[in-house]
């Protein structure tokens, strides 16, 4: 009898200390296990930014459908174990560079499809290895998104959905941006070429505003010394002068 009650406290204090040293489930968030992995489900809960009390050992964190306008620097710090990330059908404008330092080696999956993405730093996805989805972005194809998607693993599934909203070149708009760049076009050269034009435009500016200085002093020097002339015309001769006058004059 004694050693069942004491196996029955025991069994007691180590369930109360287990859920009390269990990570908490964020606010407005559902937490699942599956296999013993933490999946978090934060699915259409009208977030506007992403919870930063996630449970370290989250693996798959589902964020799909909120208000999120955009993911700082470290936003998933501390989540080393997070293997699949779901951010898609949100309104996120900008991606911080770091935002996904801490899970860029392990992540697997990375879904930012269906926001309002235009451009992202370059080193935004640096060392990541995820499969990524980035459809139904408002993407600006230009050298530097050109530059991003050079070091990034695409979804196959996907990958003819990252249309160029706005482009360098108008042809290019409303064109998959793959389909573009398999054509051969290399948006760095197009950057290159209007970086020339300007610094030639520039260059032409400057040249023509030293012409019209330099043609600027010399007409106000003129207009100087002649001034100068006509003002030493107008002085009144000297005494010496009307005497060695007089005297020219009495000779002759």
């Amino acid at each position: 009898m004694g050693d069942s009650l004491l196996m029955s406290i025991t069994g007691v204090l180590y369930l109360v200390f287990s859920v009390g040293t269990l990570p908490p489930c964020p606010n407005d968030c559902k937490c699942t296990e599956r296999n013993q992995l933490k999946m978090v489900h934060c699915v259409s809960r009208n977030l506007n930014q992403i919870p930063t009390d996630i449970p370290e050992d989250t693996v798959s964190l589902q964020l799909a459908s909120n208000r999120i306008t955009y993911i700082p620097s470290q936003a998933f710090k501390g989540l080393h174990l997070l293997q699949e990330l779901d951010i898609s059908n949100n309104a996120i404008e900008a991606v911080e560079e770091g935002a996904f330092q801490g899970i860029s080696e392990g992540l697997r999956v990375l879904d930012l499809s269906n926001n309002l993405l235009q451009r992202v730093p370059r080193e935004t996805f640096a060392r990541l290895h995820a499969r990524i989805s980035l459809a139904g972005n408002p993407w600006h194809c230009e050298c530097a998104l050109q530059e991003v998607l050079r070091e990034l693993q695409l979804n196959p599934d996907t990958v003819n959905k990252v249309n160029c909203h706005t482009a360098v070149r108008e042809e290019y708009v409303d064109k998959p941006i793959i389909q573009v760049l398999d054509s051969g076009v290399n948006l760095c050269s197009f950057q290159r070429k209007t970086t020339d034009v300007a610094m030639l435009v520039t260059m032409f500016g400057w040249f023509i505003m030293v012409i019209a200085y330099v043609v600027y002093y010399m007409r106000q020097n003129q207009e100087g010394t002649r001034r100068h002339l006509e003002y030493l015309r107008a002085l009144p001769s000297s005494p010496r002068e009307r005497k060695d006058t007089d005297t020219i004059s009495t000779v002759l």
